[in-house]
């Protein structure tokens, strides 16, 4: 299978910060079509790679992507959530990177048959694995309470409680099976695109982190590759959105041995414990030249802390 246009975002601080040793374990928890993965056997010429992803497609691709590296690669069709039983299961008790990228793939945004972009006409799909309930399906099913709550807590979306009665409106018509048929609800709702925002954004954000789980366990997925960390390991962690990039910040706060209880808690109850050192008190941005070049860089937040030796 031929790789798509594909361009690994920030891959020089994500290689700088995570080729430390050149005949270590590195592992890709969310490898997609291979980019970052690629770019770090090539810096680490002595280590083995690990690469994980729930989508198929994009494992395919990986896989032609990363041949010539032999065993060097080894691709698993597994959640980032699973990292934990994965790696163990495949010999490796620890590990001396792991990185998560948490954005969407060229290969998912660019098919109009998976449904993620409203930008294509499609089936309102949205799901990195291909199993479990579609787009559609939640959409169909939630009540107007859910739909504003999704709409409001993954979306941001300031007007959702409009957007939720119209979509309930809508469904009862007629089915929204397809993108066209939520872009037009949405724009029904909120009227027509203003500035360089689509309204559609944060609604297919919304939908397709409710779809696909993906803050469910974040926290809990990054302590536990934190914990598979050898001495002076690194964990790098790429998000798209403030959503995604709070409970990161939060976990990698925590673990590093700082409270993250709000303010005012009386007694800390967070648990923190001084496992790991930060190394991005401010997460990394994509340049200006790449987010020029690479339009969707522009949204990217990387931070990344270092297993402490003790």
């Amino acid at each position: 299978m031929a790789a798509p246009l594909h361009r690994p975002v920030m891959l020089d601080s994500v290689v700088d910060l995570l080729a430390q040793r050149g005949d270590g374990v590195l592992v890709d928890a969310t490898v997609g079509l291979g980019g970052h993965a690629e770019a770090l056997l090539e810096r680490c010429p002595g280590a083995t790679l690990v690469g994980l992803d729930v989508d198929r497609e994009a494992l395919a691709v990986a896989a032609a992507r990363l041949a010539r590296f032999g065993d060097r690669a080894q691709l698993v069709r597994a959640s980032y959530h699973d990292l934990a039983e994965v790696l163990p299961a495949r010999g490796f008790a620890a590990v001396d990177a792991v990185l998560f990228d948490l954005g969407v793939s060229s290969l998912q945004l660019d098919s109009p048959a998976r449904g993620f972009s409203f930008r294509f006409a499609g089936p309102l799909d949205m799901r990195f694995s291909g199993e479990g309930m579609t787009a559609a399906e939640l959409l169909a099913g939630a009540t107007e309470d859910e739909l504003r709550r999704i709409l409001t807590e993954f979306g941001e979306e300031p007007r959702a409680r409009r957007l939720a009665r119209t979509i309930v409106a809508a469904r009862l018509r007629e089915p929204l099976e397809t993108t066209t048929d939520l872009v037009r609800v949405v724009s029904r709702a909120l009227g027509g695109r203003r500035g360089k925002i689509d309204p559609a954004t944060r609604t297919f954000q919304a939908l397709r982190i409710a779809t696909n789980h993906e803050l469910t366990g974040l926290p809990t997925a990054v302590e536990r590759a934190a914990r598979l960390l050898t001495p002076c390991g690194r964990l790098a962690v790429i998000a798209f959105h403030s959503l995604e990039d709070r409970l990161v910040k939060r976990t990698l706060r925590r673990l590093s041995g700082s409270c993250v209880c709000p303010p005012g808690t009386p007694i800390c109850n967070c648990e923190p414990e001084p496992l790991l050192e930060i190394l991005t008190r401010r997460p990394l941005r994509p340049s200006d030249d790449e987010v020029r070049d690479n339009p969707r860089s522009r949204s990217a937040r990387l931070r990344a802390a270092e297993r402490r030796r003790t």
